[in-house]
């Protein structure tokens, strides 16, 4: 790949990145929650996913989901539908962190595993992301040029910007407000926002062709 087109490559990464979606809201809510160290885990879960979907464009099977209405239906009802429990599932759930004086130990910390899963899962249940592909990837493959090589380039970069973006940014931008969650009425009030937020994302992926 020429390093012009990688360069353009880079910044389209980032805009893209940075363009708020239910990526960004679970890394800021794993922030918030888990500390910005182990917020890492739900953006490499995250990654996982990407990598799964840059692999399905590549072999083709893109194409099949974005010609296929059914197909592209039950994909994108079945992440809407996933949003939606991420979010109603905090708007539900009761705050855990004891106060501070009250000398009680703080809950358990969410499993490692369990914030990658969940992370593959948000970004993976996004047929959208499986159309963007479509149309973004050809920008940056030269079909006379071995292809493998020319993947793996895009691959890393998507990644390696990606996790910038997400642990450097959005990490970092929740983590500040970290000390809100240390009381049961703001980790209430995250609880809520971000709860609000997932559904929020759920409906329009839903809805909204």
């Amino acid at each position: 790949m020429a390093f012009s087109l990688w360069l353009t490559l880079v910044l389209a990464c980032v805009v893209i990145s940075f363009t708020p979606g239910a990526g960004a809201i679970n890394t800021m809510g794993n922030a918030l929650t888990h500390g910005f160290r182990r917020a890492i885990w739900g953006i490499l879960g995250q990654q996982a996913a990407l990598v799964v979907l840059i692999a399905v464009v590549a072999l083709g099977v893109g194409v099949l989901v974005a010609s296929s209405p059914l197909l592209f239906a039950i994909i994108r009802y079945a992440g809407a539908a996933y949003l939606a429990y991420l979010g109603l599932r905090l708007l539900l759930r009761r705050p855990v962190v004891a106060v501070a004086d009250a000398g009680d130990a703080p809950a358990p910390a969410e499993s490692r595993w369990s914030m990658f899963r969940r992370g593959f899962w948000v970004n993976l249940l996004n047929p959208k992301a499986i159309v963007f592909f479509l149309a973004f990837l050809p920008q940056f493959i030269r079909p006379g040029q071995p292809l493998l090589p020319q993947y793996a380039t895009v691959v890393v970069t998507v990644v390696a910007v990606d996790i910038a973006v997400m642990w450097g940014f959005f990490a970092v931008a929740a983590h500040g407000f970290r000390r809100f969650t240390r009381t049961p009425r703001g980790q209430r009030v995250v609880d809520r926002v971000f709860g609000s937020l997932f559904v929020g994302v759920a409906l329009l992926l839903a809805f909204i062709h």
